[in-house]
């Protein structure tokens, strides 16, 4: 809660800041010029509660979510020795981190993968693929379940999305005024909001959430690096080397879905200022640096 709280208030700060340079700058008198009467501090405002809103909403529907998106089945009572043994293992991570145990569940998919997510970090969710109790050693997963567990002490799904929320917040902000001023200058619509506008602010939000996913993947990216090192940290350097390279051995593994990529241990393939995560031999290479 104290880092929502702390996040807003620096998004207000900004915010604050931002009004008061476009008053310096004149920014509104070049907008009246156009034909296009906006009151940018409002529309800030409206911005940040539509931007930051949708983000803490998703954070807070987060375990939901994954549960039903992902088909998690939660451990309450282990089954077998290897569901035994997952719950001791994250029990004993959780009480080194410092934070409440997390909720431990299984999902099932083929692939090699993980992910955490939960607004709290005393009540995060835990999850591993079958895939990849069958294909990582103990050690492996051990290590995996580290990485996971950093991600919740270090409260990054809290900061990612209080930070997709300010990214928003300006795409909504910029895509409201280029719809107005192209809807005047080049639609000539004198009254109210043409359909130019929409399609427009639309386009633009587009085109900006575009190049804005570029400044959230690459300090997802950065986060990626930490949690490795929390993992080497609570299972051992060894072992979270290890896991990296038996997913380099075997095939890419497979995208989280949505919210869930940032917190998992796959990576993107698509372009690198795109990725969620590093390749993984630059992942291994940082650790080993660090020895």
């Amino acid at each position: 809660m104290m880092r929502i709280i702390l996040f807003l208030a620096t998004n207000i700060a900004i915010m604050v800041v931002i009004s008061i340079v476009f008053n310096i700058l004149g920014l509104g008198g070049v907008l009246d010029a156009q034909g296009v009467n906006l009151n940018l501090t409002a529309l800030l405002i409206m911005s940040a509660v539509i931007g930051v809103t949708g983000s803490l909403i998703s954070l807070a529907m987060s375990k939901w979510s994954a549960k039903r998106a992902m088909g998690v089945q939660v451990i309450d009572r282990a089954q077998n020795q290897t569901e035994q043994w997952l719950v001791e293992v994250v029990t004993r991570q959780a009480r080194q981190a410092g934070i409440g145990m997390p909720e431990v569940g299984i999902f099932n998919t083929p692939e090699p993968n993980a992910f955490a997510t939960g607004m709290n970090k005393n009540s995060a969710l835990v999850a591993v693929s079958t895939g990849l109790l069958h294909s990582m050693t103990p050690d492996e997963v051990e290590a995996v379940i580290g990485h996971e567990i950093t991600h919740v002490a270090n409260g990054d799904m809290v900061t990612m999305a209080l930070m997709q929320g300010v990214v928003n917040t300006f795409v909504y902000f910029f895509a409201t005024i280029i719809g107005h001023v192209v809807d005047r200058t080049v639609f000539q619509n004198e009254r109210g909001q043409g359909m130019g506008y929409y399609i427009v602010q639309m386009a633009a939000q587009i085109a900006l959430g575009f190049l804005a996913s570029m400044l959230v993947a690459w300090f997802s990216r950065r986060r990626e690096f930490k949690a490795d090192a929390g993992g080497a940290k609570l299972a051992g350097r060894d072992k979270m080397v290890n896991a990296l390279r038996a997913l380099q051995r075997g095939h890419e593994t497979a995208d989280l879905p949505g919210q869930f990529a940032a917190f998992g241990i796959n990576g993107a393939t698509f372009n690198k200022l795109f990725m969620s995560h590093p390749p993984l031999e630059e992942r291994i290479a940082a650790l080993q640096r660090n020895n």
